[in-house]
């Protein structure tokens, strides 16, 4: 199995495949981390999901691992939505790579996941690109807009100073609102989706997430099979093992037999 740190576009990628599959179009899955953690930190989705016939990227946020600048928790914390956007931006940009670097056609599935942040961009990315066939999401929340004013609200109420005005407040509401896929459920087009998710979350909210898939379980009543729903009543934000390799199973099964 080939392991490559690559920079495609100035985003830092981790590029894993199969050595007897390199230079062949296979499926690709892009594979988004959390937050403060970094691309290699999601080595073991790479692994098994290679090891299955995929070809996967694992980019860098911004500000994250390679991209660092050396901030705390809290000035990171403040940059959460910036992140988020520019990774649903990037991941089209690396979507143009996969065909500047001839690893793809027309006819090449795509999916897409990620863990915690990265799960928030997948749902994002659902809500902008038609190209994803697949996708995983762990621990991540379509409800972008609610789960801003939640964060805000929270660090308010611990005596946090939010260096944001109600102008600049508005204006990321009105940015997240386009990319909230809660607000945009038809933008799924009965796409194959896979979510985990603890109980036990005090991270990203565990009933966001229920809600949301209580309300497209309707949209796939005529193809349940692309849909699934996996709570975990003893977990919190962390992926159990089982949650990690039904995600990747659900990738490889979707992209292959689509």
């Amino acid at each position: 199995m080939l392991i490559r740190s690559e920079r495609w576009q100035e985003i830092p990628v981790l590029h894993i495949v199969e050595e007897s599959k390199e230079k062949e179009r296979i499926p690709v899955v892009l594979f988004f981390h959390g937050f403060t953690s970094a691309k290699e930190h999601n080595l073991h989705y790479a692994y098994n999901l290679a090891k299955l016939g995929i070809r996967v990227i694992l980019p860098e946020a911004k500000l994250h691992g390679d991209r660092s600048e050396s901030l705390d928790e809290f000035q990171l914390a403040l940059s959460f939505w910036d992140i988020v956007l520019t990774s649903i931006k990037e991941a089209d940009v690396l979507h143009a790579e996969l065909y500047e670097k001839q690893l793809i056609d027309d006819d090449t599935l795509i999916g897409m996941g990620g863990t915690s942040m990265g799960g928030i961009t997948t749902f994002g990315c659902l809500a902008n690109y038609d190209w994803i066939d697949a996708t995983s999401v762990m621990m991540g929340s379509p409800a972008f807009t609610r789960l801003a004013k939640g964060q805000i609200s929270y660090a308010e109420r611990g005596g946090r100073e939010i260096p944001v005005s109600q102008e600049e407040r508005q204006q990321l509401f009105a940015a997240l609102d386009q990319v909230d896929l809660s607000q945009n459920p038809g933008r799924l087009h009965h796409r194959p989706l896979f979510i985990w998710h603890g109980e036990q979350d005090t991270m990203v909210p565990f009933e966001f997430t229920k809600e949301f898939y209580e309300e497209i379980q309707e949209d796939y009543e005529d193809e349940p099979e692309l849909l699934k729903w996996m709570p975990d009543e003893n977990a919190g934000h962390t992926v159990s093992r089982p949650g990690m390799l039904a995600a990747v199973d659900w990738l490889a099964l979707h992209l292959r037999a689509r």
